[in-house]
């Protein structure tokens, strides 16, 4: 039997076993449905510690500065949406894909650049265009 996983991409799936799913009372407005029924989803996903994701999306997953982050680098998602636990259930899934996909992006090396002669030359002349702006207000020319 083929182990159940969540495929973020085609080079990257999470294993079943490494979710851990709780469900609980929804909170806000619903009458007896969210007073009696557990169906908001928090969904548990132990970025720090999975061996599926690869080295570096795991570092720029744990750089990043998101609050649902815990201090051990466990992924908490509370998905209530829905009236539904299943659809609560794939609203909370979706959302770890879509955050697990943002590891997966390499950003740009930035490149750096040097003003340009021209450039740096406008902005002298700006400074120097301000300074005597500024000279001819201090000296006495009302007298």
């Amino acid at each position: 039997m083929a182990t159940l996983s969540l495929a973020v991409d085609a080079s990257l799936a999470i294993p079943e076993s490494e979710i851990v799913e709780r469900f609980v009372r929804a909170s806000g407005a619903g009458g007896q449905n969210v007073n009696k029924v557990s169906t908001a989803v928090e969904l548990r996903f132990d970025v720090a510690g999975s061996p599926s994701l690869p080295e570096p999306v795991r570092a720029r997953l744990l750089a990043r500065r998101d609050r649902r982050l815990t201090e051990a680098g466990v992924l908490v998602i509370d998905a209530q949406r829905f009236r539904t636990q299943e659809r609560n259930r794939c609203d909370a899934r979706e959302r770890l894909v879509a955050f697990l996909r943002t590891g997966l992006v390499v950003p740009k090396a930035r490149v750096a650049t040097k003003p340009s002669y021209g450039s740096r030359m406008r902005r002298l002349e700006e400074k120097k265009g301000r300074a005597q702006i500024k000279r001819g207000r201090s000296q006495r020319n009302w007298e």
